[in-house]
């Protein structure tokens, strides 16, 4: 057995994980408006440790606003939405486009709650941006948008933004002013003057929450969880999702019986999708491997194209799953959520497939609960080591390496949860192009 150290730290950041410093920086602001008096306390004292205003919003069903538009970074978004979605929040996602449907980054199709128009006359606890370049410029640009969120930040409103939105979309709109702030690194430079730039993973100032990319949205999302509910429904949300202990910590893939993984020219790689998969598992391996120029089929083994994810997120498929199985894949990787892997160990014509190519000794993964419902349930498991979601890994035959966050063994690859998808995603990026482009990837996305 070889644990695999995939994305070394640099030495100044390890000796700054040594002492573990917060991944979410807290300011003060003395020049926010106050919130409105019936959610919160107005005399609260911004806190100096990760911990929620005083008194601040405790509803759970807070009312939060999660705009999206063509050329939205897809990861960013639907992170967002299933982290809060598992705190309770009521989240509309709407679209600035002029249909429900918006084309969001690296080819992924979601299909919005409304239309941001509809929403002008709605008062929201939280109004979220994601990032993309392309989308952000594009929510920047709606002027709908715009006066929305501005109603809202004149109320003392809690608005927030990651990756390109908070330079693009924040910072032009005057809302960044006087607050220290973050985005993506490379657009540092077009956050306005008056805004004080912070390489931090996520900044929270007064009223505003800012984060740097798509590695960064985890945190990002949880952080958003804690202003609206505090710290213990953070951590409540976080433990099961399988987070890592510290961000930015060097992680591990776990190897066992290590083999190449073989393609032609560009990796052919199947996806397939369900009413009910885990959507951040998914959007994530699909985005993740699209940026490493892999050639991702998404399949829906539904009748139809759009699939409710478990946290209600709409994904509109590439194509369906009988169309899908004509093609030859050298990788298929399974997302989890407990009722998608049903729907996947339910499709005699899916388990086929992925029984053909274990049976060429062509690789083949699965995540969270997918090992134990589709891979064990079919025998696919046989002979291999294999983790799970927590919960069913007692669902595995031989659990004894199950506490890994990813083990490959030979031609299989499994992991266990939400919080370990990046790892995951990028440990196939690594089997397939080598630990370079991992690490590079892992970098671009802000995630080490």
């Amino acid at each position: 057995m070889a644990t695999r150290h995939l994305l070394p730290l640099p030495l100044f950041f390890r000796s700054l994980v040594r002492n573990r410093p917060p991944t979410v920086l807290f300011f003060s602001n003395s020049t926010m408006a106050s919130p409105p008096s019936k959610k919160v306390n107005t005399s609260y004292q911004f806190p100096s440790s990760p911990s929620r205003f005083e008194n601040d919003v405790t509803d759970a069903s807070s009312q939060v606003l999660i705009p999206i538009a063509n050329g939205t970074e897809p990861l960013e978004a639907v992170i967002t939405i299933d982290v809060l979605r598992r705190a309770g929040a009521e989240v509309t996602v709407a679209s600035v486009e002029k249909n429900l449907r918006v084309d969001a980054s690296f080819g992924i199709k979601l299909v919005a709650d409304a239309l941001v128009v509809d929403c002008e006359e709605s008062s929201f606890d939280l109004i979220s941006l994601p990032g993309g370049m392309t989308g952000a410029e594009r929510l920047r640009d709606c002027g709908v948008l715009e006066s929305i969120v501005k109603r809202h930040a004149e109320k003392g409103g809690l608005y927030a933004a990651i990756c390109a939105a908070p330079a693009v979309a924040l910072g032009s709109w005057g809302l960044l002013k006087g607050l220290k702030a973050t985005c993506y690194p490379s657009v540092m430079d077009k956050m306005p003057s008056d805004v004080t730039k912070v390489e931090s993973r996520v900044v929270v100032d007064g009223r505003a929450v800012t984060s740097r990319g798509p590695g960064t949205a985890i945190e990002f999302a949880l952080s958003l969880v804690e202003q609206l509910y505090g710290k213990d429904k953070a951590d409540e949300v976080a433990g099961p999702m399988v987070m890592r202990p510290h961000h930015g910590e060097e992680y591990t893939v776990t190897e066992l019986n290590s083999v190449g993984w073989k393609y032609d020219s560009t990796p052919q790689i199947l996806v397939p999708i369900a009413n009910g998969s885990e959507e951040m598992e998914a959007v994530i391996i699909i985005d993740t491997l699209r940026r490493a120029k892999a050639n991702v089929v998404v399949a829906s083994v539904e009748e139809k194209l759009q699939i409710i994810a478990s946290r209600k997120v709409k994904i509109v498929a590439d194509v369906l799953f009988d169309d899908a199985a004509q093609m030859q894949y050298d990788l298929i990787i399974l997302p989890g959520g407990l009722p998608g892997a049903q729907a996947f160990s339910n499709s005699e014509k899916l388990v086929n497939l992925i029984k053909k190519q274990a049976e060429s000794n062509k690789p083949y993964g699965a995540i969270c609960a997918s090992p134990a419902i589709v891979l064990e349930h079919h025998g696919l498991l046989k002979g291999k080591k294999a983790t799970a979601f927590p919960a069913l890994c007692n669902k595995l035959a031989d659990p004894s390496e199950s506490e890994n966050r990813v083990l490959v063994d030979g031609n299989l690859i499994t992991s266990r949860g939400p919080g370990t998808s990046m790892e995951f995603a990028l440990g196939i990026v690594e089997k397939l192009y080598g630990r370079e482009k991992a690490i590079e990837l892992a970098k671009a996305m802000v995630f080490a």
